[in-house]
């Protein structure tokens, strides 16, 4: 598991870099961002890795690895949105919206901790085409709590769907690189 903690961290580190850059880029106009906009974009990103999995052409030069990056960026803007709420406008400073990230990332690197400790870490005989429908069933089920005004009768909330589609997309990209 240690050699699954430290490849984790690296991908977070580029994921993070990223979303630092932006932050300077664009500030946090995200901010303003409803949960079903942020779960529609993580949408048309998973979606787009489906294309790219099942389609030979392609007409845009970008690969799975940009999209996946773009699945973790835009679940932890969700969860950050989750607890701080929607805002008006870009109400959020480049170093805070970095701790938030930060704070996000420690929570759900845990949680993959302690199912990759249950599970044995199954995810590396997984294929990554597997994690890619993974992480559309979680999104098809996001948006049906959303469409229920979140309630649910027994299942987990909505961010834990979030914190899942995070760590596919981790285990993802570390399968990525391995091949």
């Amino acid at each position: 598991m240690q050699n699954t903690s430290e490849q984790y961290d690296k991908v977070i580190a580029v994921c993070r870099e990223l979303f630092e850059k932006k932050m300077k880029d664009y500030g946090s106009a995200w901010r303003i961002l409803r949960l079903p906009s942020l779960t529609d974009q993580i949408f048309i990103k998973a979606q787009r890795i489906r294309s790219i999995q099942d389609n030979e052409v392609r007409k845009v030069d970008e690969g799975e690895k940009s999209e996946f990056i773009g699945i973790i960026n835009y679940a932890i803007m969700a969860l950050i949105q989750i607890d701080k709420g929607i805002g008006k406008y870009p109400d959020m400073d480049p170093e805070k919206a970095v701790q938030l990230y930060d704070e996000k990332i420690t929570e759900t690197k845990a949680l993959m901790e302690n199912k990759n400790h249950d599970y044995g870490e199954a995810w590396r005989d997984m294929r990554v085409s597997s994690l890619t429908d993974l992480i559309l069933q979680k999104i098809l089920r996001v948006k049906q709590i959303e469409d229920n005004k979140g309630k649910t009768l027994v299942s987990e909330g909505i961010d834990a769907n979030y914190q899942d589609m995070i760590n596919y997309a981790v285990f993802a990209l570390i399968l990525l690189k391995q091949n």
